[in-house]
């Protein structure tokens, strides 16, 4: 036997499962949606990422490889621009992070290591400044080049250059900090990929020892550079390192990878929402010609005593609204902590817009699956359904 209350009981139960995990999804959607309309900050196109494992080999004689390495990629007529690089270039999914202080304000960063050539081959703009050159090399000298993210967080719109940063927190307890002086802003500098949150930045130069670390080199060759030319540069490398590995990728290929890491956990969310809202919408069929058929002296009487056929339809609509509504406000409980307590440190902006979002969609859907149910019903003559009771 039908019972009403529980059918729109499990109704409700529905409405909130689907409004929570559309909830989820959208706010997903709107992160990355937000994140992808900043700019990248560097070029990726004819772009080849090439990684070195030396293995056990001593820090100098990798240093010295390295260097050695890429000054033979530069005599290729096919080669545009070589720099060296730390283990988390653009697209390789590594992460180097550190909080950096200015003036008591700290913030977590990402730290990038590279070369004179950076920017030429990446074709990274500097907003202000400069970029790293031969005087930055001498031992003493402690320079860092900042993005713009970083530059807002410390310096809003004052003087950035010449400031001085360091790296740790504002309760640093190993001793006096060394310190960092800013000579250039460049822009953005999301290294993996569009979708990344663009994140505050801070480069530096590798010099000395240091070079070691730098064991992948970034090759910007000429446009129509085919495979053939990536065999000749792979064994000529080969031959000189004499027994590392050596990995070749291409950096369009890795923005591709980057991407569908991002975009596949979205498209599983949004097919488990989508079966939760086509059961929503299977169940207020249901319900409503359940509804119907109950009462159709009810509505037959309705019709006898002047009710139109508008009035009819809107009064099942409003009653599926109303179990929305209960289901929306449960749902809205749970929804509105999230920008009430910073989860997963997502502006507030994200979580709203997404709330907004999702209770559209819930209400729209309702509404959309009502309307061919209580049209039927505003369709009952008023002699038929009295004769039947």
């Amino acid at each position: 036997m039908w019972n009403k209350k529980r059918a729109h009981t499990l109704l409700i139960v529905e409405i909130l499962a689907s409004f929570l995990v559309l909830f989820g999804v959208t706010s997903l959607i709107v992160y990355n949606l937000r994140n992808y309309t900043q700019p990248i900050g560097f070029d990726y196109q004819n772009v080849w990422t090439i990684d070195f494992n030396a293995r056990d080999q001593p820090d100098s004689l990798v240093a010295d490889m390295m260097q050695r390495i890429k000054e033979r990629a530069r005599t290729y007529p096919q080669v545009e621009s070589v720099t060296l690089f730390g283990s988390n270039a653009p697209y390789s999914m590594n992460t180097h992070n550190s909080n950096v202080t200015y003036d008591k304000t700290s913030t977590m960063t990402h730290i990038f290591t590279s070369d004179f050539d950076m920017p030429r081959t990446l074709n990274v703009p500097l907003l202000e400044g400069r970029w790293f050159d031969k005087s930055d090399e001498l031992k003493d000298v402690r320079t860092v080049v900042i993005n713009q993210p970083l530059r807002q967080k410390f310096f809003g719109d004052g003087q950035a250059l010449g400031k001085l940063i360091y790296f740790g927190g504002p309760d640093n307890k190993d001793g006096k900090p060394e310190y960092l002086k800013v000579i250039g802003v460049t822009g953005n500098f999301k290294s993996h990929g569009e979708y990344q949150e663009n994140i505050a930045g801070v480069f530096q130069l590798s010099k000395g020892e240091s070079r070691a670390h730098q064991r992948t080199m970034l090759v910007k060759v000429k446009p129509g550079t085919d495979a053939s030319f990536e065999a000749q540069l792979t064994r000529d490398l080969g031959t000189m390192t004499q027994g590392w590995n050596i990995d070749v990728s291409y950096m369009e290929n890795q923005r591709k990878n980057a991407h569908k890491l991002t975009l596949v956990p979205i498209i599983i969310f949004l097919v488990v929402s989508g079966f939760l809202l086509i059961n929503v919408a299977l169940g207020l069929f249901g319900i409503l010609n359940l509804n119907i058929a109950k009462r159709r002296s009810e509505i037959g009487l309705r019709r006898a005593l002047g009710a139109t056929e508008s009035g009819i339809s809107t009064q099942f609509v409003g009653e599926i609204w109303v179990l929305a509504t209960f289901g929306l406000l449960i749902g809205l409980l749970f929804a509105i902590q999230f920008p009430l307590m910073n989860v997963f440190d997502l502006e507030a902006g994200i979580y709203i817009t997404a709330i907004a979002i999702s209770v559209v969609v819930i209400y729209l859907i309702v509404t959309l699956c009502a309307l061919y149910p209580s049209r039927q019903a505003a369709t009952i003559q008023p002699a038929m359904a009295l004769h039947e009771e």
